[in-house]
């Protein structure tokens, strides 16, 4: 997956974490009768971030915090915070990635497909959005691994967060009389756009909705159920998340 978009704050945090493990934030206690305001209000100030959301975690008095698009925990009084997967150890699976599965979801009924270029493979009954730049090299092979996707419309919003030279292609695509044609040339048999990308796009519109949904890498796909996953999926994988759409 190709990243573009970096998050220092929390950066900065993970640093910490790693060089000392449990760090101290703070004395801050939660009164009952403000619920999570102190909290909250010592996180942002201590550690220069937007606070989302805390909730409880329901394991061993920690509590959740959203931030930045990333989740850390912490305890009542903010005296310490801990990175990295929380696991249920009775079920084993990961409570942070179905938390983030939830958190990061997308309205499927929001996104603009006006705005992206549409194939349609087969009978187009199942359907997918990506986000991809057209430099993006992980974008590519999962460009190629999607020709042999069948039944499906694919919506592809050309996000270019790589450089200049992404966007001055991503205009050119938009602007050529077959979109998907010039899409897969490029992605597909390495052909760049040959058009001038002189025309109306919204190739800005597209970043910012990007960054809107905290979109930082490509290839981003997401599903009508709204669950976003990053990075150039495996075809099975794909395949087994739309029939579990279908069903």
């Amino acid at each position: 997956m190709t990243l573009r978009f970096s998050r220092r704050p929390l950066a900065l945090l993970a640093a910490l974490a790693v060089s000392a493990g449990i760090a101290a934030i703070g004395s801050a206690a939660l009164a009952a009768d403000d619920g999570h305001a102190r909290l909250k209000a010592d996180l942002e100030s201590k550690l220069n971030i937007k606070v989302d959301s805390i909730t409880k975690s329901g394991y061993l008095g920690l509590y959740e915090v959203y931030a930045d698009g990333t989740l850390f925990y912490t305890d009542e009084k903010g005296s310490a915070y801990v990175f990295g997967n929380l696991v249920d150890a009775k079920t084993r699976q990961s409570v942070t990635e179905a938390r983030m599965a939830k958190l990061n979801a997308i309205k499927f009924a929001d996104l603009p497909l006006e705005s992206a270029v549409k194939q349609v493979k087969g009978n187009g009954s199942r359907t997918l959005v990506t986000f991809e730049d057209p430099n993006c090299g992980y974008c590519k092979r999962l460009a190629k691994d999607l020709q042999k996707l069948d039944n499906v419309t694919i919506y592809t919003f050309l996000y270019p967060i790589l450089s200049q030279d992404s966007v001055d292609k991503a205009k050119q695509i938009w602007c050529s009389a077959d979109k998907a044609k010039a899409w897969n040339d490029l992605m597909v048999d390495g052909r760049a756009p040959s058009g001038k990308g002189d025309c109306a796009t919204p190739t800005q519109k597209i970043v910012e909705l990007g960054q809107k949904y905290n979109i930082r890498g490509t290839p981003t796909l997401v599903f009508t159920d709204g669950e976003r996953i990053p990075g150039a999926v495996p075809l099975d994988r794909i395949e087994k998340k739309l029939a579990s759409l279908g069903k």
